[in-house]
């Protein structure tokens, strides 16, 4: 959930997606072995039973936790984490440094962020049902643990941003209509009463950011697409709506991250100046604007300021990986910290008496867990979560290298080696977004892969990642959709050139986006590839971009191409991988979400469909109380003991 405090989790809300209605995604006639588990929640097809040893084989890495930073108490004594001791995340409480983790909510269903009254411990928390990302509102007392909804239980909301007085807050939500992002004002307690601030004239998203010390205006976010993101300032009393930064031309991406205290201006993120996404600051009086690090060419990807304004912080993303700055908001200055772990940090909040600043940290060795940073830069741990008892000394961590495309471009990937002996079976994991980053958080199951199969794991960031400036991650869109396809046909060259890899033995796996990215490696590669994974992805960009819910389309239509485009509707059929079924002759396990609102089940249930009727190998896996990804451990841990199977079938035996 959002706050002025931090731009990490604005993303989140600008990915979700649509509600399908139920289906078991396979007709009463299909002949192939089907069984459900999990108390009928977990659909199998053509699954081979799982034996018991992989289970027992798992089990260390399937008890991993983490554990992230939510919210300081309102004295500064504690704090609030979401951490998983049953089979989603909940939020706890912890009180000292290693100290007892006391949980606050007990829901069927995964807690999401979380936004804390001012001068007061309760909380507004969202959480929707069965992966639907519908998500609700509710209201908690954690004191008592007494709780109630808020929202009007249909529509999708988010972007919670308390008023500094405590008694207001300025949210994102669908209710108008089902469909447009807008921006509500509501009193918590009193929600019957909340006010329609902002109907969304389009259908990009809108969500507020921060609000005026007057209390009188929100500073406001638009978002087309990554590289089209404007910023607002609406006038509450009048109901006007005023733009500070971006333009009709949309080549930009301009990010509000605060007001500064004295009203006199506010910071935001801009590519305005630069390929990388800048700090910069407006003043409103004389309209100058002044950027922060300009001499940093790497994005600013997360951004904090104290309850008083007087100090401030802020992350760079430089290959992957985090730095930390501190930063002064009246004077500009900012000096790196120092001696930080090495890894991926969010989270970033400081503490009610601007003392202390709380870190989410993730390195390739260790799960995210929450550290305070005081005054003097002393870094101390906060949680210390489990790793089912495995040996961190034993986790291997990644080399970042860099491939020559068709095309010359250089594409990072970073790699990680078993530490025996080669040539070791390859799993090319590629990252969902488009515009995301494969950033070495991590990973349990990349851990397992390396440990238990022997294979090495390689996770390019193709054309149209982020994290390398506006160019590179436009390179992909539109009619250049298959040049990101063809960088991993590069990547597969370059394997074929390192002696410890086996070319021979490689398969991909990858997620929503990354999941086309798996169908179309498997169109164009099968005769180099050994086996395929598909997690909720695309199969057809005209039927996701018809089936997708109406307050997401022209988001993804930015990224993608728009359908109702003749010229562009022919591209987008013939690139898309349910079309070109007789060219995939790899062994395809396909995982899907029943509820998942970004990529509906149709795309899953089209390609395993035509790929059964083109007498193709296809496992078909099929969560009913799940979305876009699978957020319960039940869950979670029979699709990776199947993709551990599917693995010991079809990559690591040799010819």
């Amino acid at each position: 959930m959002l706050n002025h405090r931090t731009c990490g989790a604005l993303l989140f809300s600008l990915t979700s997606l649509l509600l399908i209605a139920p289906s078991y995604g396979l007709q009463a006639n299909d002949t192939e072995t089907t069984r459900t588990l999990n108390n009928g929640n977990l659909v199998l097809a053509n699954i081979p039973e799982i034996p018991a040893r992989i289970g027992e084989q798992l089990t260390r890495f399937q008890n991993v936790r983490s554990a992230a930073f939510r919210s300081f108490t309102s004295d500064g004594d504690a704090i609030y984490i979401s951490t998983r001791f049953g089979d989603v995340a909940q939020i706890h409480k912890v009180s000292e440094a290693g100290g007892y983790r006391q949980q606050l909510t007990f829901f069927e269903e995964p807690v999401g962020g979380i936004s804390r009254q001012p001068n007061s411990n309760t909380m507004i928390f969202g959480m929707d049902a069965g992966g639907n990302e519908f998500t609700q509102l509710f209201l908690l007392d954690p004191d008592s643990g007494d709780y109630h909804m808020i929202s009007d239980g249909e529509s999708r909301n988010g972007a919670v941003v308390w008023n500094q007085e405590g008694d207001k807050i300025a949210y994102q939500s669908t209710r108008r209509d089902g469909r447009s992002n807008d921006i509500w004002v509501m009193n918590p307690t009193i929600p019957d009463q909340a006010e329609l601030a902002l109907a969304a004239p389009d259908g990009s998203w809108w969500g507020p950011v921060d609000w005026h010390p007057n209390g009188e205006k929100l500073l406001v976010v638009q978002y087309r697409s990554i590289t089209d993101v404007k910023i607002h300032e609406l006038d509450l009393n009048e109901g006007e709506l005023k733009l500070l930064e971006g333009s009709d031309i949309g080549n930009n991406a301009n990010f509000p991250l605060a007001y500064r205290k004295d009203g006199a201006g506010y910071f935001f993120t801009t590519d305005q100046f630069s390929d990388f996404t800048q700090l910069a600051y407006r003043n409103t009086t004389t309209n100058e604007v002044r950027v922060i690090t300009k001499d940093i060419n790497w994005n600013v990807d997360n951004f904090a300021m104290s309850d008083d304004g007087t100090k401030a912080a802020f992350t760079i993303n430089e290959e992957g990986m985090s730095q930390l700055y501190r930063f002064d908001p009246m004077t500009f200055a900012f000096a790196r910290v120092q001696d930080m772990p090495i890894g991926v940090v969010g989270g970033l909040t400081f503490s009610p008496n601007g003392e202390q600043l709380a870190l989410s940290i993730n390195t390739p060795k260790s799960p995210t867990d929450v550290y305070l940073l005081d005054t003097k830069d002393k870094l101390t741990r906060w949680t210390f979560s489990e790793v089912g008892g495995l040996n961190t000394e034993n986790f291997v961590e990644p080399e970042l290298v860099r491939f020559e495309s068709f095309d010359g471009l250089n594409v990072p990937a970073f790699v990680y080696k078993p530490k025996s002996a080669g040539p070791h079976p390859v799993i090319i994991s590629i990252h969902g977004g488009p515009e995301s980053q494969y950033r070495p958080y991590f990973s349990s199951t990349v851990q397992l892969w390396l440990q238990e199969l022997g294979a090495a794991v390689i996770a390019p960031n193709v054309r149209g990642s982020a994290g390398y400036g506006k160019d590179y991650v436009s390179m992909d869109n539109g009619f250049k959709r298959e040049d990101s396809v063809k960088d991993i046909g590069a990547l597969l060259d370059w394997i074929a050139t390192q002696p410890d890899l086996d070319a021979d033995r490689v398969a991909v796996i990858g997620g929503s986006y990354g999941g086309y990215m798996v169908l179309a490696s498997s169109v164009h590669f099968s005769d180099r590839l050994k086996a395929a994974v598909d997690i909720v992805g695309i199969s057809n960009f005209v039927t996701f971009l018809t089936n997708t819910e109406s307050y997401r389309r022209d988001l993804r239509r930015a990224e993608y191409g728009d359908e109702r485009d003749p010229d562009m509707r022919k591209h987008l059929e013939a690139i898309s991988p349910n079309n070109h079924v007789d060219k995939i002759n790899v062994p395809m396990f396909v995982v899907q979400g029943e509820n998942d609102p970004r990529v509906p089940v149709t795309e899953a249930e089209q390609i395993v469909a035509a790929l059964k009727d083109a007498g193709k190998t296809v496992w078909y896996m099929n969560a009913l109380n799940e979305g876009h990804g699978y957020s319960k451990k039940e869950n979670r841990d029979v699709y990776e003991q199947a993709t551990v199977l599917f693995f010991e079938q079809h990559l690591l035996p040799k010819e």
